[in-house]
């Protein structure tokens, strides 16, 4: 695939060395314009690390080797004529050399030199090395030239440009003739070992080019994010994965355009309070367009704006006044951890508010915790306070649009005693041992409030030893109640454990009680209701039961989860909506490596309208809204594939797409898809049900270069004769399947391969049948 970026075709001869030669013409024309025009780009130029020491890397091809004076890679000064290239055949025939303006750091005396014997279709690797003087020519990795500069290195700085073709940006120069897989400029002198282990196309480990150009993947598109405007002119092109020179004067130009957010002053300190310095605008709008080419950032599923998500949990959602609001957790830089807000009225496209709440206010910062709406239609937080001994806090909202928030000065209304347990007496004298972290959702009965306190702390100190009372391991949730918001009574175990369905290493954090719909579409409640919860190791499972309001008690029918090799679905959250739906987020851990330079961390799963199924477990589904996104339908109908064979799916987006498939019941072997593959299987997503162990699986072992690259095996027993339906969301990193209404994985990939696009359905071990396939490409919903 080639894609090319800020890119102008111009047909005229010589136009494109008439754009870069603007400046000399007022150079010698003495003109005060000089001055006026590139007075902020010399100062900027001052301010940039300038590139002196060098190492200009090259796979060419000439297209004959009696061509004179062209250049296959020149690093020019666009305001001034300096220039270092490398020149074909200039002062000798058939003789690559380095070269530069007026030969002031050329070595004129070349007859000695390796003459070029390459064939029109054989690629040579060029690599010219300048450290200070020393100037090291390198051809296919063997040590070709080497000598002192006869002058000073020339120090290239933001107002460098990157020419192919023409040698330098006078006019009347010669061109090079022929083609060039693969160029790049290094900010630094290379050792023939690191040179002769390149390969075009691939990466050279832990150095990062100061530009590069991989035109078999990214067409004109500079990979170094530094030159961000090229123009072809004179019969160049990109064709067949490499830059073509021909035709009558070819030409490639690529600069730094300034107003193209591609460079920008770091901000200095301000206020809100302040004018907005220019520097914050150009800042602000390079971070946006860094944020939309991050191949790893969803262009669908919400993603925190910016900063690090980590923990990055969903909290405190509701849905008041026509929309749905959402909190996220992360660590705001030189803050703390702070809950982000963002609502909307469809559940797809989301506004941005200020932040809810965050540290002050008797507290250093805020962790999980959930919402509830009052009858009068009162907002209100609750939320684990930061750090130690502190406990429960409790924030409100009365305007209409719930931003701006009010700690109560009564917090902790439930206090800890140490880090997210209490350990108090109560009025009979027994010794009450209860966990104050990571609050529910608030709920109200009969003029009472009620909350749920996760157990993790009280279960690292008092229920992981060999030893520990039965009473105290597993997962548990404690239920507090209160008259008044402010002092809150607790009321004992909120249920009890069954150890079929549970370990005694899980906790019980994150979570969140409420009806349980009938429908996916709400309406009235089933009369049960839905305990979502994570545990720490093991990630987000739930419960489906029955809530016996007059002892305060919830009774579990049945257990499910919704992870099952690790924790990447992670801290769910949900709500009601006027509808009467239940709908749930969960933040997705699986991030990968180094993510603080990429500026932001911290995405989450699709909305999930939950229910109540027939026979009395959770259904789910993604909620219906997302289906404006779809388009560009295409369908197919009836394809059987025997045992091993594969159907490529033309024209899908590979990376931002959904799937609808409907299978014939399977009855043995596997039936799926390939997502996120290249097109020789290199790299590859599998979904897949596996008949014989009645599972849903997702593997993603060979999914890229980073995350945690596992299988997941979800159950899922079709009833006889029922066929498979699968919904499948594709976006970027994160892939999500469902199945049947009954089950869905959902985890991040990181592929590190360009083209690893491709859907293919696949069979192996028996036939299967693909009743009906349906694709579409699925629209950006995030700002960026």
């Amino acid at each position: 695939m080639t894609t090319n970026h800020a890119r102008t075709d111009l047909g005229g001869e010589g136009d494109i060395l008439r754009l870069g030669t603007m400046v000399l013409s007022t150079v010698l024309s003495g003109a005060v314009l000089l001055l006026s025009s590139f007075a902020a780009d010399a100062a900027e130029a001052l301010r940039e690390t300038a590139l002196v020491d060098k190492t200009l890397v090259v796979w060419v091809s000439p297209a004959n080797l009696t061509q004179s004076g062209g250049t296959a890679l020149t690093v020019n000064d666009t305001t001034i004529d300096r220039f270092d290239g490398v020149v074909f055949a200039e002062l000798e025939p058939q003789v690559w050399m380095p070269g530069s303006n007026g030969y002031s750091r050329t070595e004129k005396t070349q007859t000695d030199w390796p003459r070029e014997t390459a064939g029109p279709d054989q690629f040579v690797h060029l690599a010219f090395v300048y450290q200070g003087r020393q100037i090291t020519v390198y051809r296919n990795g063997e040590a070709y030239a080497a000598y002192a500069s006869p002058g000073e290195p020339y120090p290239f700085g933001g107002n460098a440009a990157v020419l192919f073709g023409p040698r330098h940006l006078q006019e009347g120069v010669a061109c090079f003739f022929g083609r060039i897989r693969d160029a790049r400029v290094y900010a630094r002198p290379l050792d023939r070992e690191t040179i002769a282990a390149m390969q075009p196309g691939e990466p050279v480990p832990q150095i990062e080019p100061w530009a590069w150009w991989d035109f078999a993947a990214t067409g004109t598109y500079d990979r170094a994010g530094r030159f961000n405007q090229v123009k072809l002119s004179g019969g160049a092109r990109i064709e067949d994965g490499c830059l073509v020179l021909e035709g009558a004067r070819p030409a490639m130009l690529a600069t730094i355009v300034r107003d193209d957010a591609r460079t920008a002053e770091i901000p200095t300190r301000w206020s809100r309070q302040d004018p907005v310095p220019a520097s914050v605008v150009q800042s602000t709008r390079m971070f946006r367009e860094k944020l939309l080419d991050d191949p790893y950032r969803p262009r669908y599923h919400f993603c925190v704006p910016e900063d690090m998500g980590v923990p990055g949990d969903p909290n405190g959602c509701f849905y008041a006044n026509g929309r749905y609001h959402l909190m996220y957790l992360y660590n705001r830089n030189g803050v703390g951890f702070c809950w982000g807000h963002i609502s909307s009225q469809d559940l797809v496209h989301w506004r941005h508010h200020p932040d809810a709440i965050g540290p002050g206010d008797g507290d250093e910062g805020c962790f999980s915790g959930g919402a509830f709406v009052d009858d009068d239609g009162t907002a209100y937080l609750s939320y684990w306070m930061l750090w130690g001994d502190k406990g429960i806090g409790l924030a409100r909202s009365t305007d209409r649009h719930y931003e701006r928030w009010q700690k109560f000065d009564a917090n902790p209304v439930i206090k800890s005693t140490e880090w997210g347990l209490t350990e108090t007496t109560g009025a009979d004298g027994n010794r009450r041992i209860y966990g104050s972290s990571d609050p529910s959702n608030i709920w109200k009965k009969d003029g009472k409030y009620y909350v749920l306190t996760g157990n993790l702390l009280v279960l690292n100190k008092y229920g992981r030893k060999p030893d520990s009372l039965e009473t105290m391991q597993g997962d548990w949730l404690d239920l507090l109640e209160s008259d008044d918001l402010t002092s809150w009574t607790y009321k004992g175990r909120f249920y009890e454990r069954n150890p079929e369905w549970t370990e005694p290493s899980e906790d019980n954090m994150c979570p969140s009680f409420l009806p349980l719909p009938a429908s996916p579409d709400g309406g009235p409640a089933s009369g049960k209701h839905l305990l979502l919860f994570i545990s720490h190791n093991k990630g987000c499972q739930y419960y489906v039961g029955d809530y016996d309001t007059k002892n305060d008690r919830f009774i579990p029918n049945n257990h499910g989860r919704m992870t099952w090799v690790d924790n990447t679905y992670f801290a769910p959250e949900a709500l009601v909506d006027d509808r009467g739906r239940q709908i749930m987020w969960a933040w997705l851990t699986d991030n990968p490596g180094g993510e603080s330079p990429r500026g932001w961390s911290g995405v989450y799963g699709l909305p999930r309208t939950l229910w109540l199924g027939d026979d009395g477990t959770l259904r789910m589904r993604p909620v219906k809204e997302l289906e404006m996104l779809r388009s560009d339908e295409q369908t197919w109908s009836d394809v059987a594939l025997a045992d091993g064979q594969v159907r490529k799916l033309e024209n899908v987006v590979g990376d931002s797409c959904e799937l609808e498939i409907t299978l014939a019941h399977p009855t043995a072997g596997r039936c799926g898809m390939r997502v996120r593959s290249s097109p020789g299987g290199e790299e590859q997503t599998l979904l897949y049900y596996d008949a014989t162990a009645r599972q849903l699986v997702f593997d993603a072992t060979r999914s890229g270069t980073d995350g945690r690259r596992a299988v997941e095996r979800a159950p899922l027993a079709l009833k006889d004769g029922e066929p498979l339906q699968l919904r499948v969301f594709v976006d970027r990193s994160v892939i999500e399947v469902y199945a049947n209404d009954r089950q869905a994985i959902c985890r991040r990939v990181y592929p590190g391969r360009d083209d690893s696009l491709d859907v293919v359905l696949f069979a192996d071990g028996a036939e299967a049948v693909f009743r009906s396939v349906k694709a579409w490409e699925m629209m950006s919903s995030n700002p960026y």
